[in-house]
């Protein structure tokens, strides 16, 4: 994340410049409010379902015997099919796609999706796997618009193909936040008839910086979510034009790697009014995992933990917050 914003932050100076003060002006005093009775639905997604065995396995149990409600599906996994077998068997955990644009090899054949690979890379054929790379072509139009559409749609007619139905989209490192790469999942979802989409916007009107003050990687990326919420409103135009729903915005993307029950509990306290999602990754830290790119290992571990605790239900009871999948967003 922090490779993506120190790039945003030279090539987005007039988003900056010009949406920043409003929302500082607007913005309410998060210690003033209370928001235990206010109506808040929340949408558990655990993200990177197929990663491996040991993920899939994390999230079948934090959905089972806990509070995740959605997944979302790499098209793209090793441990696909065996992913495919197990949300057939869980009726009530929706299933969407999780774009993978970086990381990883194309579902569509590589040379159809040429400006989308890495180039001058060791690994011939894949993404690019340096964020700082894949942010600069996406920022500045490096990426062909045919070519996202057509490896967004393939990724999503892989899944629909299985028989699940494909109920929600979002993006393997928040993507989509880009407007090149938001624009054409859009489209592809148009294409493939998928109706809800991440809004992967922190509400920063509930957070406050002295929230993460002990906490220097987490200081760091509040304010990195800061700027990258410069693209909020242009999102919400997109995806209204296009008809798609989407929830208010997301939490844990600030604690992502070190969630623990009282990061989660300061989020879920100050929650605003609204229907938000909480990106979450449980798994088992397995020797596929350990082999596979990923930062997140232990920490697959701790949220598993944390996501069928009967500490995080009652606080989510207590709270008055009602856990929702995404075909809810629907009614």
């Amino acid at each position: 994340m922090a490779s993506i914003v120190t790039l945003l932050s030279a090539t987005q100076e007039h988003a900056n410049a010009t949406q920043k003060p409003k929302a500082q002006s607007r913005e309410p005093k998060a210690q003033s409010r209370c928001y235990t009775f206010l109506v808040r639905q929340l949408i558990v997604n655990a993200d990177d379902f197929g990663l491996t065995s040991g993920v899939n396995r994390g999230i079948v149990e934090a959905h089972r015997d806990g509070v995740v409600s959605s997944t979302t599906l790499m098209a793209n996994s090793a441990a696909f099919d065996e992913a495919v077998e197990a949300a057939r068997a869980l009726p009530k955990l929706s299933v969407g796609c999780h774009v993978v644009l970086t990381g990883g090899a194309p579902v569509s054949p590589p040379e159809a999706v040429d400006t989308l690979l890495a180039i001058r890379s060791a690994e011939p054929e894949k993404f690019y796997a340096n964020l700082s790379a894949f942010a600069a072509r996406a920022t500045l139009g490096g990426f062909d618009r045919e070519q996202l559409v057509a490896e967004i749609t393939a990724q999503i007619r892989k899944i629909q193909a299985t028989g699940l139905e494909v109920t929600h989209l979002d993006s393997h490192k928040h993507a989509h936040i880009f407007p090149e790469i938001l624009t054409a999942m859009l489209r592809a979802a148009k294409i493939c008839g998928v109706r809800d989409i991440r809004s992967p916007f922190v509400p920063m009107k509930a957070i406050m910086a002295q929230q993460f003050a002990r906490k220097r990687v987490l200081l760091k990326r509040y304010g990195q979510v800061r700027v990258l919420n410069t693209f909020a409103g242009h999102f919400r135009r997109l995806t209204k034009r296009a008809g798609l729903r989407a929830p208010d915005g997301v939490i844990g993307v600030i604690e992502t790697g070190v969630l623990d029950f009282a990061l989660l509990r300061q989020a879920l306290t100050s929650l605003p009014e609204g229907t938000w999602e909480l990106v979450c990754h449980p798994g088992y830290a397995d020797a596929n995992l350990r082999a596979v790119h990923t930062r997140l290992i232990e920490s697959r571990e701790r949220e598993r933990n944390l996501l069928t605790s009967p500490e995080l239900k009652e606080l989510l009871e207590k709270q008055n917050i009602r856990v929702i999948s995404y075909p809810e967003l629907r009614t």
